[in-house]
């Protein structure tokens, strides 16, 4: 069944993206309408959707820095134990 439904969303690739793009965009618009005067800090205040750019940037360095750090020796080759 979830194949299934990887393969219905691979198929339509291109509508999953524009709905996912239409998802930021609903998000963001949302977080206008938010109050800030109670806010903890001044970016969450001046901002727009700071703690969703945040969790952006987070989830790409961690991204980076496990690509960087397979890339310095973790990742090696399937033969490596036998020679």
């Amino acid at each position: 069944m979830i194949i299934n439904l990887i393969n219905y969303l691979r198929d339509r690739w291109q509508t999953v993206t524009y709905c996912g793009y239409g998802l930021i965009a609903l998000i963001l618009v949302w977080s206008l309408t938010v109050d800030t005067s109670h806010a903890h800090t001044w970016a969450e205040m001046k901002i727009p959707g700071f703690w969703g750019l945040f969790g952006l940037g987070s989830c790409t360095v961690i991204i980076l820095i496990a690509k960087w750090f397979g890339g310095s020796g973790i990742q090696t080759r399937e033969d490596y134990y036998d020679k």
